[in-house]
């Protein structure tokens, strides 16, 4: 495989933060978290340059060059499976502490993002010029506008991260700072990485934003390594290069341009539906379950493949289609209403003639053009604008993104060829193998008495399921928490939250979607959680709640949705609380007496206990009857548990 195709491959594969089997990301400000002022002490040692995944001075960290652990992210700024490893990581930093484990920074912008180099060289040069507190902070606020990578915005950053704008720009435009950016590549590229984002645990090789307990599990068991070399008699400052070489056994040539092979042995029992499209034989001996989106572009290169291998395999091949519209692409899900609305209208022929027009044409999704393509299918159009207003087939679509969430195919496309995993816009040649593979097994079965209709329910009844949602027992929540939704729902979801957390913001639209699909079944509570290192967080969460006392519950929600709405610009320090107070028609005088008196700090910090107690360590967070997610994860995550949790309150 060349170096492109292994990228688009790995992009592909990677499932963010994924994490989605259950979804667990531990939201953090991964910048407000790195910025605090002593957290990476001490020179690093010589050796560590030298292991075989390199650390030195110029890279930008967090932790101590001492700690016993070292994480080493190669990561892209452009990268959308990027910024959501980045909260995983913060939750790593708070629960083990800097004294045990170290982040380190390494650039691999991909070829295919052409903002990202630009991007890396600002926040190298910010680093430059003010160290690991300039950089995280600049860090940070690239994350948080990633679409918005520009020259003139590096500099407004560079100064919001502390710098002089002048200088800054003076060093950016030198361009100085990619000879660091063109090294980490090499680097990266010579111990084996091929996407992003891709760490290495103490030289272990992790490839994409998994789970934090997956990181933690692996965190664990070189925290027991280290201490026993430290037991040995090897100074601490050595444990890293030692442990690399162990860990990172594979020599670097070894590993060509292959990207790290995954899992494509174990079988997932992914279930077919009545309800999803399907092409080939009903009776085939392979299925493929697609999971796939009409916005992204990676999707429409592998169509080619599919009609070739439905091809090959006459009568032997059937494929099953699943929408899985991903959220950046707000057109994905009109367009697979279009292909809905066409096979109720005029069965699976119409509904496949509608697939090729939509990828045919996956940059023109307005609905003037669908509904362009449903005269030219000979659609009843006025039904076709009637399905796109209504979202009629809304229902359908989440219960194929619930299937995807839960079995880790948040990435498009996504395959499972008779259970097993093939991830990515691959070449023919992969899928011929598992497909050729499972004939042989298929085979076999028929020979016992099979039938072929019944080859893919026999290949996938013992296969993998994925694990029920986690659980966390916060209790009831004080009855003086704020709350909007129905008063007395038979789903409570509690939000632990930080107004000053990024992330926290940017679940709020799932919340408004929850509570649009939801209303008369959900109540949503407030619960406070502002993180340590967030230092305008616990006032601007004390005025919240004089907002609330004042004003009750919309004067809550008012002064959440300000706060939200201000955490960059103008922004959440003392000065801008009061205006924002005067501008939702506070008493200013009482919001000032109860601010600078800690009036709310004890409700507060007892919302803090409840969380700490269950082990919350980061925001946003969801208590769902019982039930437990974290991060800010997307609504097909939370409706699969409000559906389970609503299952069970009917009983």
């Amino acid at each position: 495989m060349n170096r492109g195709s292994a990228i688009v491959g790995m992009i592909l594969c990677l499932l963010a933060g994924m994490g989605l089997a259950r979804g667990v990301l531990r939201s953090h400000d991964h910048g407000g978290l790195h910025a605090t002022a002593d957290s990476s002490k001490g020179p690093v040692p010589a050796s560590h340059a030298t292991a075989k995944v390199p650390v030195d001075a110029t890279d930008p960290s967090w932790g101590s060059p001492d700690a016993p652990v070292t994480v080493v992210l190669y990561s892209d700024y452009q990268c959308p499976y990027c910024s959501k490893v980045e909260p995983t990581l913060a939750g790593l930093e708070a629960k083990y502490g800097p004294d045990k484990l170290r982040i380190v920074w390494k650039h691999f912008p991909l070829p295919m993002h052409q903002q990202a180099v630009p991007a890396h060289v600002a926040t190298q040069t910010a680093f430059d010029l003010g160290g690991n507190d300039a950089f995280w902070k600049m860090h940070a606020l690239v994350f948080q506008n990633q679409r918005a990578l520009t020259p003139d915005n590096f500099v407004a950053w560079a100064t919001q991260a502390g710098l002089d704008g002048a200088k800054f720009k003076a060093a950016f435009e030198s361009n100085k700072a990619k000879a660091k950016v063109d090294a980490d590549i090499a680097s990266g590229s010579k111990a084996g990485v091929r996407g992003t984002p891709a760490s290495f645990i103490n030289g272990i090789f992790v490839s994409g934003a998994r789970p934090q307990d997956a990181f933690e599990a692996e965190i664990d068991k070189q925290l027991a390594a280290a201490n026993a070399l430290v037991a040995a008699g090897t100074p601490k400052g050595e444990v890293y290069p030692k442990l690399v070489e162990k860990n990172h056994s594979q020599k670097p040539e070894e590993k060509g341009a292959e990207k790290p092979k995954e899992d494509t042995t174990t079988v997932w029992k992914v279930p077919v539906l009545e309800t999803d499209p399907h092409k080939g034989a009903k009776d085939a001996l392979v299925t493929i379950v697609e999971f796939s989106d009409y916005e992204c572009p990676f999707c429409g290169r592998v169509e080619p493949t599919i009609k070739e291998l439905l091809e090959k395999y006459q009568g032997k091949l059937r494929v099953v289609w699943k929408d899985n519209p991903l959220p950046f692409h707000k057109r994905a899900a009109p367009a697979a209403t279009l292909a809905r609305e066409a096979l109720a209208q005029k069965g699976m022929d119409a509904f496949w003639k509608a697939h090729e027009i939509l990828f045919a044409n996956n940059k023109a999704l307005s609905d003037e053009d669908l509904a362009g393509y449903a005269e030219k299918l000979g659609l009843d159009v006025a039904k076709v604008k009637e399905a796109l207003a209504t979202q009629r087939y809304r229902d359908l679509i989440e219960e194929c993104q619930a299937i995807a969430s839960d079995f880790q195919a948040g990435g498009t496309p996504h395959f499972f060829i008779n259970g097993r995993r093939l991830s990515g816009a691959q070449p023919t040649a992969a899928f011929a193998t598992l497909i050729d593979e499972e004939l042989k097994k298929a085979e076999a079965l028929l020979a016992k008495g099979i039938k072929p209709g019944d080859i893919y329910a026999e290949v996938t009844k013992d296969g993998k399921a994925p694990p029920p949602p986690e659980k966390k027992d916060v209790g009831p929540a004080p009855e003086d928490s704020p709350w909007k939704g129905a008063k007395d729902a038979k789903v409570v979801i509690q939000e632990f939250s930080d107004f000053e957390c990024p992330f926290c913001g940017r679940v709020n639209d799932t919340i408004k979607q929850i509570l649009e699909r939801y209303g008369k079944d959900v109540k949503i509570v407030w619960r406070h959680k502002p993180l340590p290192f967030h230092q305008n967080a616990p006032l601007a969460h004390q005025l919240t709640l004089e907002a609330f006392a004042q004003k009750g519950n919309e004067g809550f929600w008012k002064m959440h949705d300000k706060l939200f709405a201000s955490q960059r610009e103008p922004g959440l320090k003392r000065e801008q609380l009061d205006k924002y107070a005067e501008e939702l028609g506070l008493d200013v005088a009482k919001v000032k007496a109860a601010l600078d008196a800690g009036k709310h700090k004890a409700r507060i910090d007892a919302d803090v206990a409840a969380a700490d107690k269950v082990q919350i360590g980061g925001t946003p967070a969801f208590a769902i009857n019982g039930y437990f997610i974290s991060g800010a994860q997307g609504y097909p995550a939370f409706r699969k548990v409000i559906e389970l949790a609503l299952k069970e309150a009917k009983k």
